[in-house]
């Protein structure tokens, strides 16, 4: 018998094995969502998407947190049709017709309402640890930026104005616990969180709830957004999607995604700002857009398409489908992995 094999027998963990047959970094299924700069965000490729691990989305009130939860935890649900989603909710502001409003099934739907970090934490850890690998679970926390400390709720009972300096602890205790079962059981761990300002001239935005849940976190996310305006009147959105954070993109990249009152999320939104950019698109005047090969220079449309073409799948699938966009995209997106030490 081999070393390595006597080691292997003589351990006392389960599940361990020699590291090229290790179950646990075998290829990740990566969940495509219907946007595809979303996958980009998510994964630096179109047809990538939401990957086992916890993702974190961060930002300000109002800036489309909870609906990109619930946008990838809607495909999660379809991909699996025994799939379930834990919906921990501390905020109370996604009722039955928000999720109908992404296709979720809300009798997929398990909502535990929590109080305080503590209750979170004892809850979820013991949902984790009844779950089997082979069992197929989204998470979704709506919101860690809200919710207090145990703490905090008994020194209010009990007329206590003092600090709490406990809820970062917390949190780094919550995050500690999650964070193999996340990886040993391949569930994707979707939470929301608020954002603060640092002190300073030119003060960045800050994810708030301490170390623990940054450190944790395979992917964050901070969403700032812009008004889309028709004169005085507010259209939609404007969201782009900063990526602090990743395993798989490149940290400080940005992705735009819009959202209109009337249409909701746009899917092809975002493309068309790189596609200026690689040459796969070009503007022959203002207001006009066509979409090229930039390989054989052969125009892919007929005529020059207006603005609101650009939002159609029509105009993009010639692009996706015919040319190295797609590729192009993931060398601009993608973390690169290459041999660190040479000989």
């Amino acid at each position: 018998m081999s070393l390595i094999d006597r080691l292997k027998k003589s351990s006392k963990v389960e599940n361990v094995s020699v590291l090229t047959d290790s179950k646990f970094f075998t290829k990740k299924d990566m969940i495509p969502t219907s946007v595809p700069m979303l996958n980009v965000a998510l994964s630096g490729s179109l047809d990538g998407g939401l990957a086992p691990g916890h993702t974190m989305l961060a930002g300000p009130s109002k800036h489309f947190k909870t609906s990109f939860a619930l946008l990838m935890a809607s495909a999660y649900l379809k991909k699996y049709d025994d799939a379930a989603l834990l919906f921990y909710d501390s905020e109370f502001g996604s009722p039955q017709s928000y999720f109908e409003s992404f296709g979720i099934d809300t009798d997929r739907v398990l909502h535990t309402p929590v109080t305080d970090i503590e209750v979170l934490k004892f809850d979820l850890i013991h949902q984790l640890n009844e779950l089997k690998r082979d069992e197929k679970v989204v998470i979704v926390i709506d919101s860690i930026g809200n919710v207090a400390s145990k703490k905090e709720v008994e020194d209010a009972l009990n007329e206590k104005s003092v600090a709490d300096m406990t809820r970062a602890k917390a949190l780094k205790s919550l995050f500690r616990m999650l964070t193999p079962h996340l990886a040993m059981k391949d569930i994707p761990l979707l939470t929301i969180n608020h954002t603060y300002k640092e002190q300073g001239m030119f003060p960045k935005d800050i994810v708030s709830g301490g170390t623990g849940a940054y450190y944790s976190a395979d992917n964050i996310w901070i969403i700032g957004r812009q008004q889309d305006k028709v004169g005085t009147e507010i259209q939609g959105y404007h969201f782009v999607v900063n990526v602090e954070k990743s395993r798989f993109v490149r940290e400080k990249s940005k992705i735009p995604i819009s959202v209109s009152w009337e249409g909701g999320i746009e899917k092809w939104s975002g493309l068309l700002d790189v596609a200026l950019q690689t040459g796969h698109v070009i503007k022959p005047k203002n207001g006009w857009y066509m979409p090229i090969d930039p390989a054989t220079k052969k125009e892919l449309a007929a005529s020059n398409c207006r603005a609101a073409d650009t939002m159609k799948g029509d105009f993009w699938k010639p692009i996706i489908d015919n040319t190295d966009f797609a590729e192009v995209i993931r060398q601009k997106f993608t973390v690169a992995h290459s041999p660190i030490l040479e000989d």
